[in-house]
């Protein structure tokens, strides 16, 4: 075979990986530890915090805020920058049920593991209405069914960990090596970058090496976390930081020291990318797009896991 036939060949075939490339569906998780273990007793028919009202946003610590939602009966939450949104898994960890009367609206492969039908169901009650519930027609049995399968649901499929889990997965991680994390510190509360390092630090502890270091999800945090974004609900110091080497570490790419190396935040930078590009194949390289509704540019990325899949075009 001819020089230029082989080329040709090699050019067919990139362009078919582009052509075929499809991102991952993938959605926000929260840390096991914000879980209730059981549905609260509930005094309020919905919680006080209305997302966009900002006159709603009382709550200056984190217990107070998921205490809101434990008391309530639903919360409301619906589609803001993006359709995905940490709120829906803080209302559900605290056993409470999200009131969503948009969700229909949205891409099934967007918040891909939301139990949207169980949800659907709950705010169909008889007695409830956009904001109230008439408790005279309200089916008390049946709301506690509904919040306990909710629940469940959230601890088996909707934590940092089991989004980790399926990230690696998804990318045929072997369970031995170690797995290298780029990120970015330009924006500390990029909430896809720390559900998957959270979860990632969960299950692997010092197989991960995150870089730069994500200094506000550790448990030896030493900021006031009430100024970082949404006062660091849910995220920050979160899991405890397990002594790792992050020096060197364009030299231990080209080693290939690491099994799997994750861009936590595409579109805001990609460390060590050509070294990475030169000594890594494809299917060892994982993208993360936590991006509010865009259309993305790094869709023909492989491997790319996108939070927003209305940012895929075809």
């Amino acid at each position: 075979m001819s020089f230029l036939v082989k080329i040709w060949f090699l050019s067919l075939s990139l362009f078919n990986i582009v052509l075929c490339a499809k991102p991952f569906p993938i959605c926000f998780g929260i840390p096991e530890s914000k879980i209730v273990a059981t549905v609260p007793k509930k005094t309020r028919a919905f919680a006080k915090l209305i997302p966009g009202n900002t006159a709603t946003y009382i709550y200056d610590d984190e217990r107070s805020y998921y205490q809101g939602y434990q008391e309530s009966y639903y919360g409301f939450t619906w589609k803001k920058g993006g359709w995905d949104c940490m709120r829906h898994y803080e209302i559900l960890a605290s056993g409470c049920i999200p009131y969503f009367p948009d969700l229909k609206l949205s891409n099934l492969k967007t918040m891909f593991r939301l139990p949207r039908e169980l949800i659907t169901e709950a705010m169909r009650l008889k007695g409830v209405s956009h904001g109230q519930i008439d408790f005279t027609k309200f089916d008390q049995r049946k709301y506690h069914e509904l919040a306990k399968k909710l629940l469940d649901y959230t601890r088996k499929y909707l934590t940092t960990r089991s989004i980790a889990q399926y990230v690696l997965d998804t990318m045929n991680y072997s369970g031995k090596g170690k797995v290298l994390f780029l990120g970015e510190n330009i924006i500390l509360a990029d909430y896809m970058k720390n559900t998957v390092l959270i979860g990632l630090k969960e299950i692997l502890q010092d197989k991960v090496i995150d870089f730069p270091r994500e200094d506000h999800i550790y448990t030896d945090y030493p900021g006031d976390t009430k100024a970082l974004y949404g006062k660091g609900f849910s995220y920050a110091k979160t899991v405890y930081d397990f002594p790792v080497d992050r020096t060197n570490l364009e030299e231990r790419i080209k080693n290939k020291e690491f099994e799997l190396i994750i861009y936590g935040y595409v579109h805001r930078g990609r460390a060590f990318y050509d070294a990475v590009l030169q000594h890594y194949p494809a299917e060892k390289i994982a993208y993360l797009c936590g991006e509010d509704a865009h259309k993305c540019d790094c869709a023909h990325l492989i491997n790319l896991f996108l939070r927003e899949y209305e940012a895929f075009r075809v």
